[in-house]
């Protein structure tokens, strides 16, 4: 039968029949490689992009010095694993010697799988530390169920790794906040606890002993979830306790990116405007001396001529050529 149906086609269509095939295999195959090019040159944009903002958050609040020995802590999450990462990546290249050790918190929540995180350590060769302490029981006994564990969880966690940096000669705590935290915390305590406050890039322990630090507070968090999926971190889930998520916090994050979308560059201008800080324009007395204010007879760059620049301001004729403006009545 496929003899007949071969002598019905024309001899030079059967010819190229194979080679039509072998040429579709051919474009396939190119453009695959091309694909995987693509996204091998996007992962490699997107791991310099990472070094560099960490690099600068790092320069920009002298975060690490010559000498310093620095605590990463590891919870299992993508961002805590990007930041042993970048780290790591950066000493190798920093000019000056650090040396890291990363430590996880074992807080025997139920079905925690406590193998993930030293098998991955190890692989790395990389120092580390497991602590453990079952703040699981205290959270639980203490807190309400249905009721959010993540505030004491929280505070019990901090008070631990403080103890243990002091114990490992730790110079330096470095957390995994990103700038999305440092955002939605500044929204969360203006809309929750009425003050301008949020996460700093480098802070003092509440007992003054430890410097904490947050080489991540540049970066974004889109860019963390796609490096963990590049990386095929193995994420352990901030769920083993079986706490409800934060609703406060959620709904600032669905709101910063909702403004995004609609207003693209708006989310940018306020994290920018956390560093660019006039006091003398806001109205707390205690951060500027308006009760000792008087006038000096001198000019002041900071004083009403700020109210010139008004970034929202309706164009006049002064600043839009071709309007004539009116004259004043007699």
């Amino acid at each position: 039968m496929n003899d007949l149906l071969m002598q019905e086609i024309p001899m030079e269509d059967q010819l190229l029949a194979p080679a039509a095939a072998v040429d579709a295999d051919a474009v396939a195959a190119f453009a695959s490689h091309k694909q995987m090019e693509k996204i091998a040159h996007e992962n490699n944009k997107l791991h310099k992009r990472l070094c560099r903002q960490v690099g600068q958050a790092i320069g920009d609040f002298n975060m690490i010095e010559d000498g310093d020995k620095v605590m990463v802590c590891l919870s299992g999450g993508k961002d805590s694993y990007a930041l042993l990462d970048i780290l790591m990546t950066l000493r190798e290249r920093a000019p000056i010697k650090f040396e890291i050790v990363a430590v996880n918190l074992d807080q025997k929540q139920p079905n925690f799988p406590d193998h993930i995180l030293p098998a991955y350590l190890e692989k790395l060769g990389v120092t580390y530390h497991i602590e453990n302490e079952d703040t699981y029981s205290i959270v639980k006994r203490l807190i309400p169920e249905g009721k959010t564990t993540c505030s004491l969880c929280s505070r019990l966690r901090r008070g631990i790794l403080y103890r243990v940096a002091t114990e490992l000669g730790a110079t330096k705590v470095a957390l995994g906040h990103h700038r999305d935290d440092i955002m939605e915390t500044f929204f969360l305590n203006m809309f929750f606890g009425g003050k301008l406050k949020s996460m700093p890039a480098k802070l003092q322990s509440d007992d003054g002993k430890q410097i904490v630090i947050r080489p991540l507070a540049y970066v974004k968090e889109a860019d963390l979830i796609r490096y963990a999926e590049v990386k095929q971190f193995p994420i352990i889930p901030c769920d083993l306790c079986g706490s409800q998520e934060n609703l406060q916090r959620k709904q600032i994050k669905g709101m910063l990116r909702d403004w995004e979308k609609k207003f693209p560059g708006r989310v940018e201008n306020i994290f920018s405007s956390l560093s660019t800080v006039a006091p003398s324009h806001l109205m707390d007395r205690n951060l500027f001396g308006f009760t000792g204010l008087k006038a000096t007879g001198i000019a002041d760059p900071n004083g009403d001529i700020a109210f010139d620049d008004e970034p929202c301001a309706t164009p006049t004729s002064a600043t839009v050529p071709g309007i004539i403006p009116l004259r004043p009545l007699d």
